[in-house]
């Protein structure tokens, strides 16, 4: 077996001590460019790679790289356009202060995302999307790490965890389904169908009554409920009425087969309402399967004015995805620098109007 190839073994090899070789490579300006050089010829005549990057870090007490937890697989993370904007965001700002990204998807399963977060090598965390109930996130306050939250667990269900609550970044989701639903009801709809991702943890699809709206565990699942029962109640209309079909994950083909079990109700949903603009354009490719037209048959409404919002003419409301990563990470490195940091960040949404909406049908359709 070959023997490992060592900073004193260039040293031994040159007649100098280790701490100079060591410079060579981390501190070149305590040294001649002559000697660097002899330095460098010889580590690379005996094969030898660099100081350890992880060791130095550690070390220097930083390593150099944020973490970014989630809740979906990691190929979800690269189809779906507003984790995309959302990476884009981080992204922005960590490569702008030279700071790397771990990438940590909880679809491995809680337990073994927790312990992929205890024993990550990193100097700070992004925690997005989790359930109240993830045992990630408890691993993460444990922890101590600076760490900030995108969306949810929301402010209050973090406070009183065991360790200092993470700072929060959002956007007012109530707010933001109650202006959809509003809009959908100055149109005359009075019959509305609502398409929803999870509500908790492992959930199987299907319809969720109000008492399981309660329970809900994801509180942008929650609040955005709460927005559009907000918006229905203030009508005049009752909320218990309004049929609710969840999907497993917020994708296109959870849209169409929620969409699907809506439109098959007599009577059917003038207007669907839907979480995300990816369950939304599930919707607006079943209507298109059925041949209704919309707005004319039936409306859409989404939630986030995705890139793929306006190709698709969808009325969404608008958050700022790539917004809420840059602000997140600027957040998260003032953390790492001991900065004073404003707990809760609450961004701005605006209802968008495009083409899938319209007046309510002048006739029932069967």
């Amino acid at each position: 077996m070959c023997a490992q190839i060592t900073l004193q073994s260039i040293a031994d090899r040159l007649g100098c001590s280790a701490k100079t070789v060591s410079n060579a490579f981390s501190r070149p300006d305590q040294l001649s460019p002559v000697t660097r050089e002899r330095i460098l010829a010889v580590a690379a005549e005996l094969g030898y790679p660099g100081p350890n990057p992880l060791a130095a870090g550690l070390r220097r007490g930083r390593v150099g790289s944020i973490g970014f937890a989630y809740a979906n697989p990691l190929s979800y993370t690269f189809e779906d356009p507003v984790i995309v904007e959302l990476l884009a965001g981080i992204g922005t700002v960590a490569e702008g202060e030279g700071v790397g990204l771990l990438l940590v998807p909880g679809s491995v399963g809680g337990t073994r995302a927790a312990a992929a977060v205890s024993s990550a090598v990193i100097d700070g965390l992004l925690i997005f999307s989790m359930a109240d109930d993830e045992p990630l996130v408890d691993a993460a306050i444990a922890r101590r790490l600076p760490t900030v939250v995108v969306d949810e667990p929301e402010p209050a269900t973090l406070a009183g965890r065991g360790g200092p609550a993470p700072c929060w970044v959002g956007v007012d989701d109530t707010a933001g389904a109650r202006s959809a639903a509003e809009h959908v009801l100055s149109l005359g709809h009075q019959r509305l169908g609502v398409i929803t991702f999870s509500l908790h943890r492992g959930q199987e699809r299907g319809a969720m009554d109000t008492r399981a709206q309660a329970a809900a565990t994801y509180a942008v699942t929650r609040r955005r409920l709460e927005g559009y029962r907000g918006a229905v109640t203030a009508a005049g209309g009752d909320w218990s009425a309004v049929p609710v079909v969840a999907g497993v994950t917020s994708s296109v083909a959870e849209g169409a087969a929620a969409a699907a079990a809506l439109l098959d109700l007599r009577p059917a949903p003038t207007a669907l309402l839907c979480l995300s603009d990816r369950l939304a354009e599930g919707a607006l490719q079943e209507a298109r399967r059925r041949e209704l037209d919309v707005p004319a048959d039936v409306s859409v409404v989404g939630f986030d004015d995705a890139v793929t919002a306006a190709r698709l003419g969808l009325t969404t409301v608008r958050q700022p995805n790539r917004g809420k990563g840059e602000a997140a990470t600027r957040a998260l490195l003032a953390l790492m620098a001991g900065e004073a940091v404003e707990p809760v960040q609450v961004l701005d949404t605006g209802l968008v109007v495009r083409a899938s909406t319209g007046p309510v049908p002048q006739y029932d359709r069967r």
